[in-house]
């Protein structure tokens, strides 16, 4: 039988990951804070919508979250209107928001001790990955709780990768961020060079994307970056939550990272440029302000 679900969140990765599952089959009753468009979703893909986590969650054999951060986690999940109110022993419970590894502990024992299964799996790809159901999900928690899910990501994750205990999916996606991060600023001042002495952009993009320089952000990102357009894209906000969760468990496990924090303080500065919705390349508008 096909598992009927829930999905918590419909911000530009929730909305098009939950009509992915709708569109292929499993049931899906979504819950959305700005009733409105859970209210769209639910016309678009003729699906049902909740008024509360709990509603939404009562009779899911998987519930899926995708919000904020750490406290918009806990909203959901937790109190009489949150989802483990009303799961039921045996259900699952996936969190896919980037969240802290602590957080996804905290929500394993709290879900175990009700019979839940527990998955931390963020994921990567961006909006574009989400709306063409080709993301990337790095997986923690119950192994056995991913087999039994697999059909359903398979929905919208091309690529699910178990990464151990809860709190390593995050661990993951953190490790993920703080690569991304480094690749773009060099990127953006390698772009900034090319400028200055005047190089054709697609000829040399062409040239060194094939080698030892080549990366999914030279292939996506280069083109737009060169036209200085960055109303796109993941957003330079949501990248430095991400940062920060990075940075706090660097900090907790006693590493040093400084390039990690240096590129983040010059994301800092692309916020005060008025960039705080702009898509990360936008590291070089930083560079040519």
């Amino acid at each position: 039988m096909s598992q009927a679900c829930a999905f918590i969140g419909l911000g530009v990765m929730g909305y098009p990951m939950a009509g992915h599952l709708q569109s292929n089959g499993f049931t899906t009753t979504v819950y959305n804070r700005t009733t409105t468009k859970a209210e769209k979703w639910a016309q678009q893909f003729a699906g049902k919508y909740a008024e509360t986590p709990a509603q939404a969650a009562a009779h899911a054999d998987v519930v899926m979250l995708c919000v904020g951060n750490d406290d918009d986690v806990r909203q959901v999940v937790f109190g009489e209107h949150g989802v483990l109110a009303a799961m039921r022993e045996g259900s699952i419970l996936i969190d896919h928001t980037t969240a802290s590894a602590e957080l996804a502990k905290e929500l394993a024992e709290a879900a175990h001790a009700k019979g839940i299964g527990l998955l931390d799996a963020p994921v990567s790809g961006g909006q574009q990955g989400a709306e063409n159901g080709v993301l990337t999900a790095m997986i923690g928690g119950d192994r056995e709780a991913l087999e039994r899910t697999d059909a359903v990501l398979a929905c919208y994750a091309k690529t699910r990768e178990y990464m151990g205990p809860a709190g390593h999916g995050q661990l993951a996606k953190m490790v993920n961020q703080i690569c991304i991060a480094g690749v773009v600023q060099g990127l953006a001042e390698g772009l900034q060079l090319a400028r200055k002495v005047g190089l054709d952009p697609d000829t040399l993009i062409n040239a060194i994307s094939q080698g030892a320089a080549g990366s999914w952000q030279m292939k996506n990102r280069y083109k737009t970056m060169w036209e200085q357009h960055y109303e796109h894209g993941f957003a330079v906000d949501w990248m430095r939550k991400d940062l920060k969760i990075a940075l706090t468990e660097a900090e907790r496990q006693g590493l040093s990272m400084p390039l990690t924090a240096l590129v983040d303080q010059f994301y800092a500065e692309v916020q005060k440029m008025g960039g705080s919705r702009w898509d990360t390349s936008s590291l070089l508008a930083r560079l040519e302000k």
